[in-house]
């Protein structure tokens, strides 16, 4: 037996399927991709509000030099907004020009990190930032007492550190420091493209970007580069496969945590560094010895994961992490002079 279809109904079956085929996806496309991402990354979650007394006042003393030894270094110092919360610097210099013994990675995002600093010497960002004041490299104060005595003899502070620490007797201190800054560093991190991709909007990242994210985990990248960060939960051997000195040309190597913990286990490892926003922070690794993002990710494919990364792995990777660079917080830069004082009373 056979079924005649009217000529309206044949017509109307043909453009369901021209429709069905525009939806499918295109040949080569990589239909499971996101499927795949969303079990290895997180997107980023929403970042606190910065108006509130807490973060305003953190954000003045992020930008703060007055209280420097030499009057010249604030935390932005060596992190600026043109270069994505870094500096550019392989190690960066601090008060009358001394240098640190390693390089500054971004502050973007150091609130999404399980400890601070590359050797995991501090374990907030907030005692991170209670001990920078009197650290001898960054701001070289004796004590915090010189610190205090110097917040204290700027109109306007007494009474901000008041607002922002309500019912103390005596809130400029030390901790309220660190709690003030860390609030305003909290607000910093802001969602990339990667973030809408995790989010379910394929066309967030391009074809390319998507190409690099594929070649990202199938090469064993995100083995240490994922969650929310990708990277900054953990500490990695740096040279797993082979020295990563000899490979980045460094002449005497940093011994990383072993310094820190003095356990020989610990030699040459360091905390695995966030991606976000590393398209923009060059130069890379502790010690800011490689200076190009290519570079960088072939380095990583040799010692890491003992993989000689061809030339077009290494720049379908590159363009993938081009999609985790954040826009730069409208609130990142030197709030304006303080009023005279009269203004606090």
């Amino acid at each position: 037996m056979k079924f005649f279809v009217p000529a309206s109904i044949s017509a109307m079956l043909a453009v369901a399927g021209l429709a069905a085929a525009t939806a499918a996806p295109a040949a080569g496309a990589d239909a499971s991709l996101l499927t795949d991402a969303q079990k290895l990354f997180r997107p980023l979650p929403a970042s606190p509000s910065g108006a509130n007394e807490q973060a305003e006042l953190g954000r003045r003393l992020f930008f703060e030099n007055r209280v420097s030894a030499d009057g010249n270094v604030s935390c932005s110092h060596c992190h600026l907004p043109e270069l994505q919360g870094a500096d550019g610097l392989p190690k960066s210099f601090g008060v009358f020009g001394k240098i640190n013994p390693r390089n500054a990675p971004t502050i973007f995002n150091a609130a999404l990190q399980f400890k601070a600093h590359w050797r995991g010497d501090r374990e907030t960002i907030e005692e991170q930032a209670e001990k920078s004041p009197t650290g001898a490299v960054s701001f070289g104060n004796p004590d915090f007492a010189a610190v205090i005595a110097k917040l204290r003899s700027i109109p306007g502070y007494p009474g901000l550190f008041a607002k922002a620490f309500p019912g103390e007797a005596d809130p400029v201190t030390q901790k309220n420091w660190g709690r003030a800054i860390g609030a305003f560093e909290r607000t910093l991190p802001r969602p990339t493209r990667f973030d809408a991709f995790l989010k379910g909007d394929e066309k967030a990242l391009s074809p390319a970007e998507q190409a690099g994210l594929r070649k990202f985990i199938a090469v064993g990248c995100a083995g240490c580069h994922d969650g929310v960060g990708l990277g900054g939960a953990s500490f990695a051997k740096f040279g797993v496969v082979s020295d990563y000195w000899k490979e980045t040309g460094v002449a005497e190597p940093d011994k990383g945590r072993a310094d820190v913990t003095k356990n020989d286990a610990d030699l040459y490892v360091f905390k695995v560094p966030s991606l976000r926003n590393v398209a923009k922070t060059a130069p890379y690794f502790h010690d800011g010895s490689v200076a190009e993002l290519p570079r960088a990710v072939r380095v990583m494919g040799k010692t890491q994961l003992g993989v000689d990364l061809a030339d077009k792995d290494v720049e379908s990777i590159v363009a993938f992490l081009g999609a985790l660079t954040q826009p730069v917080p409208a609130d990142y830069s030197a709030p304006a002079p303080f009023p005279d004082a009269a203004a606090h009373k």
